[in-house]
């Protein structure tokens, strides 16, 4: 699963994509430092890997991962093709979500490509961009739908939905937005608006607003009423903090941390807000040659989630042992478990749960 950090220049889209990776993406004072979108894979923060480690002590210890794309930054007049438009638009296209990143501090060693610092002027330019896209995306697919309604009339439903959807992006709300049925929204997921992408506001911050009452940042308190109206999510970060948090080992990050009274740093809650974000859980295996956790979407079921290790496993299932992390945590071993009766043997029908600790029984 991708997920495409987005921005205007200079917000500190680089600079978190930089902490969140340590691939070193480039980041400069100026606009288009970031051409061809740098690409980085991410560990999911799971503390329940380590937990089973400590009980198997296997060979290695796998977590589930997420890409993120650092992608190029966009000015006003991008789906005309100005600046960087057209690819930046490309590259959204193929994310499965977006992580936006607004500019909620002062600095004037930092120039804003607008001149000043506005979160919520930044957030409508770039949203327009991608609904301006998707209007004359949207206009193609009804017309096209409109000259296949003479020959098919079940097509006027359609029709009619994406014409509604349309009015509401002329009126420069972003298709996320717009309320509608799940039977709707599979026709929207058909036309795959750069509108309809779920987004995570990511409001840099000041070191000093980070550390201190975040609710006394105007700009982050705007940001929160624009994502509540468009039902987004809204995280507060400092991308130069977590730059520096990034380069320290596990024990001196704990530390820091808790010098700062903060609990859990800022990319560990936006890996994981936006693992959830995508409708993601990690189901996990046990042994000792490998402790694992295995992504897959909320729902899958079981001989699904066991084709993600083979498809030999899904298609030869048999059944899977099943026990839930906090239920082996208070057993205390796999051998406990057993001897209580508390591992469950799950059918085909069987729908894997966040944390359920697996072992596909297959045949093929």
């Amino acid at each position: 699963m991708k997920l495409g950090i987005v921005g205007l220049p200079n917000v500190g889209k680089s600079t978190l994509f930089n902490a969140l990776t340590n691939a070193g993406a480039q980041s400069a004072n100026y606009a288009f430092c970031t051409i061809e979108p740098n690409i980085g894979v991410v560990s999911v923060p799971d503390k329940r890997l380590d937990r089973l480690s400590e009980m198997y002590d296997p060979l290695k210890q796998t977590p589930a991962t997420i890409e993120f794309v650092d992608i190029a930054g966009l000015v006003k007049g991008a789906s005309k093709g100005e600046g960087l438009g057209n690819k930046f638009l490309s590259h959204i296209r193929e994310v499965d979500a977006i992580v936006h990143v607004v500019r909620c501090f002062d600095n004037d060693d930092i120039i804003h490509v607008e001149g000043s610092v506005d979160p919520a002027r930044d957030i409508e330019t770039i949203n327009l961009e991608l609904i301006l896209s998707d209007v004359e995306l949207l206009s193609r697919r009804i017309d096209r739908s409109t000259k296949a309604m003479k020959g098919d009339k079940s097509l006027a439903r359609e029709v009619e939905f994406l014409t509604r959807v349309k009015a509401e992006l002329d009126n420069g709300v972003c298709a996320r937005a717009v309320e509608m049925t799940e039977d709707e929204k599979e026709i929207l997921d058909t036309v795959a608006l750069l509108s309809s992408k779920p987004v995570i506001y990511a409001c840099n911050m000041s070191e000093e607003d980070f550390s201190s009452d975040i609710n006394t940042n105007e700009r982050f308190k705007k940001v929160c009423v624009l994502a509540k109206a468009e039902g987004s999510e809204v995280l507060p970060i400092c991308a130069e903090l977590e730059a520096q948090i990034a380069e320290l080992s596990a024990e001196e990050k704990e530390m820091f941390l808790s010098e700062l009274g903060i609990e859990q740093g800022g990319l560990d809650l936006l890996i994981r807000r936006s693992y959830d974000l995508l409708g993601l859980i990690s189901y996990l295996t046990a042994g000792k040659d490998e402790v694992r956790a295995w992504t897959i979407t909320k729902g899958t079921k079981a001989p699904q989630a066991a084709g993600k290790i083979h498809t030999d496993f899904e298609r030869g299932f048999i059944r899977a042992e099943v026990i839930g992390f906090d239920v082996l945590m208070e057993c205390g071993s796999m051998t406990a478990a057993k001897e209580k009766g508390l591992i469950r043997s799950e059918g085909k029908e069987y729908v894997v749960a966040d944390g359920d600790i697996i072992l596909f029984r297959f045949n093929v």
